[in-house]
């Protein structure tokens, strides 16, 4: 795939970027050696390798899912401008 300059002034205006004439044809150079590469890892066989979140295998860090503070409704409400049986009472917004 090939970038041409017209193409990099089309991402820039939808991405609202100023682009001057010169850094447009700088970006098209950039732009086409990125893609390159791009294509070159399109072309390593990567069929039967595990995908992976680190090179280093690890179990992910959990924590136990316990109730630590809690049973306090009368506590959670106690700023509010208006409550009614630990609920949080509010004006009706829709007709």
């Amino acid at each position: 795939m090939s970038v041409d300059i017209a193409t990099v002034k089309r991402v820039a205006h939808l991405a609202r970027i100023a682009v001057s004439e010169e850094d447009a044809e700088r970006m098209t150079g950039e732009l086409n050696v990125i893609l390159g590469f791009v294509e070159q890892l399109n072309e390593v066989d990567v069929s039967g390798v595990e995908p992976m979140t680190s090179v280093i295998p690890m179990d992910m860090k959990k924590r136990q899912d316990a109730v630590t503070d809690g049973d306090k409704p009368s506590d959670i409400v106690a700023n509010a401008p208006a409550t009614q049986e630990n609920f949080f009472l509010v004006p009706k917004v829709v007709e």
